[in-house]
């Protein structure tokens, strides 16, 4: 009998496919950057694209001509012009766009990553939307602890603009390592440089930036939180001898090390951008997405395996006897269980007993 059911569930699912072929269109417009960003857009793109080419589903992205909300807006409009119903957006800066066509296109479902109602301007949340935000500071906390066990005693945060998903991985990250710290029992020894670029991408004025925290105040680790920004911390760690930095968003091992230098990249701060985006399609081409419409949902720790989490730390972490793979396991446990907590408050830099040299922002 069982057998029968799971063939008869199997048959629907097919059929269920098949119909999300003929009736949907899916798109992609992307945020600031390129989907070769390395980060947010290229994952997002990438999964997409996968799960789009596996069932039969048509597939395409729009790239926005410029960062503003008429330009996203445009997108939007050309994409459903061209008949694609349903539309991924990643980035907060979508908020304005969703407020003001989601009335208009009410028989488009939106499925918007890191967007959050407050970043909609004002407008309620249509029932055709779903909004998917991450608990950076629990990844954020991860990495700062990681790297602090695994021997690193000088830190920097290079955040990107101090918006607050960047603002949560920032704080976390300096809670992460004050704990390891605490724990060590070398707390007066450890420090971290913090600073905001002001920008999601790297130049030479943030490079000459990170240049002065290698080479002369002798920082080893960066954890570079902003898109492209990464860039500048990597073109400064290649100029010292050991440099290291710590990815965001995505593993952005191969990334920074195939360019920089390998054996570069730390660890990566990671959100499950490509599992949300699976997870929504997949719902969609059920039937599901009434359930998951007029949502904004806080994606975060689903349980003690890593791999499952919307929130981790990345596959390619330089695991060593300081932090080993069954450390970060039990760390997971600890978070999940609740034994383990972290702030999300963004309105004040955490309180700590190492020390933490806010510089406010590059430019």
């Amino acid at each position: 009998m069982k057998k029968i059911v799971s063939i008869v569930l199997a048959v629907m699912m097919l059929l269920s496919v098949a119909a999300f072929a003929e009736d949907y269109r899916v798109a992609m417009i992307t945020d600031v950057g390129t989907i070769t960003d390395q980060s947010f857009n290229q994952t997002t793109y990438e999964a997409a694209k996968a799960w789009c080419e596996s069932n039969g589903v048509d597939f395409t992205y729009y790239q926005p001509a410029t960062d503003t909300d008429a330009d996203r807006i445009a997108m939007i409009d050309k994409a459903v012009d061209e008949g694609y119903n349903v539309i991924i957006m990643p980035g907060y800066k979508f908020g304005p766009a969703i407020g003001e066509v989601q009335g208009e296109y009410s028989d488009i479902d939106f499925v918007a990553l890191d967007v959050s109602e407050g970043d909609l301007g004002g407008a309620e949340l249509g029932a055709n939307v779903y909004c998917a935000v991450y608990q950076e500071e629990l990844c954020g906390y991860m990495a700062g602890y990681a790297a602090v066990k695994l021997g690193y005693t000088h830190l920097g945060f290079l955040g990107g603009m101090a918006v607050p998903a960047v603002i949560r991985y920032g704080f976390g990250f300096v809670q992460g390592a004050n704990a390891a710290a605490e724990e060590l029992g070398n707390a007066s020894d450890v420090a971290i440089e913090y600073v905001y670029g002001g920008q999601f991408y790297g130049d030479a004025d943030i490079t000459a930036y990170m240049d002065n925290w290698y080479q002369n105040l002798g920082v080893q680790v960066v954890f570079a939180c902003g898109g492209g920004i990464y860039t500048s911390a990597a073109e400064a760690a290649q100029k010292v001898d050991g440099g290291k930095v710590i990815g965001v968003d995505v593993d952005q091992a191969a990334a920074i090390d195939g360019a920089y230098g390998e054996g570069m990249t730390v660890t990566s701060a990671m959100k499950g951008l490509g599992a949300t985006v699976d997870t929504l399609l997949s719902e969609i081409a059920a039937g599901n997405f009434a359930n998951y419409g007029g949502q904004v949902a806080t994606l975060g720790l689903v349980g003690n395996d890593p791999a499952a989490n919307y929130v981790q730390i990345a596959p390619s972490t330089q695991f060593a006897d300081g932090f080993t793979e069954a450390d970060y396991n039990d760390l997971v446990a600890r978070m999940f269980a609740g034994e383990v907590t972290v702030s999300n408050a963004i309105d004040a830099m955490p309180a700590t007993t190492i020390t933490v040299n806010d510089a406010g922002s590059v430019k």
